[in-house]
């Protein structure tokens, strides 16, 4: 399988931009053709391009290159929940999550596009509470691990810390003292990278987007064997 993408088309930015003016079914049916070939077409070839890289890095985690229900996030916002009914995402996305996950909530790495950012890293959101123990607790009795990770000299090159809302007091069932308290308060545990936005026009995104995935797999390695999967 081809593991080459020439990059992105200037107009993935400035529909994102667009959209997010005008965040309505009329403007993005009209538009939806071009959202098909210069953004979501696009995505799906970055997607399948990035499969044979992400396999070099660990065989457990899929990158599924359909438009629907693959490892392209949908555009349409669920708006049954939500006070703001806006249609649609002002974002794009991929999660490449673990072969073993059903949703979003499994251990994954993530690209991430919005009008002049570009956000690239790997982690666990929000999981589950029984998932969530089992990191809390993995993080507990192997703290020594859990700090090697963020002194990894390729992580500490590209993340400044892993990051995630936290609790405002420690997790029932964990010892208040533990010097890691404050990571087992995390409701969430990821790392992102922001990039330059130019890159992604170039056929350089994918390389970076591989080399960034990399540097994250030390804490994507703890993650997915602390909810008992296999990484390798």
């Amino acid at each position: 399988m081809d593991d080459k993408f020439p990059g992105f088309s200037e107009d993935v930015f400035k529909f994102l931009t667009e959209l997010k003016k005008n965040n309505n079914r009329d403007w993005f049916n009209a538009n939806k053709s071009r959202y098909e070939n210069n953004v979501s077409g696009p995505m799906c070839d970055f997607i399948a391009a990035m499969g044979p890289r992400l396999h070099k890095i660990s065989k457990s985690f899929v990158a599924d290159p359909r438009a629907h229900g693959g490892s392209m996030f949908r555009i349409y916002r669920d708006t049954r929940f939500s006070k703001d009914k806006s249609p649609y995402k002002e974002h794009i996305g991929c999660h490449f999550r673990h072969v073993a996950g059903k949703d979003a909530h499994a251990p994954g790495f993530y690209v991430h596009f919005e009008p002049g950012k570009i956000m690239i890293g790997g982690g666990v959101w929000m999981p589950p509470g029984p998932v969530l123990f089992k990191i809390r607790t993995a993080i507990s009795e192997k703290p020594t691990e859990w700090n090697k990770i963020s002194r990894n000299a390729s992580f500490k090159k590209h993340f400044d810390e892993i990051k995630g809302d936290r609790l405002q007091r420690p997790p029932k069932g964990f010892d208040k003292t533990h010097p890691l308290i404050e990571e087992l308060k995390r409701k969430s545990f990821f790392v992102l990278q922001e990039i330059d936005p130019a890159l992604a026009l170039t056929p350089k995104f994918i390389s970076e987007v591989e080399k960034i995935f990399k540097a994250s797999s030390p804490l994507m390695a703890f993650l997915t064997n602390a909810v008992e999967l296999k990484f390798n």
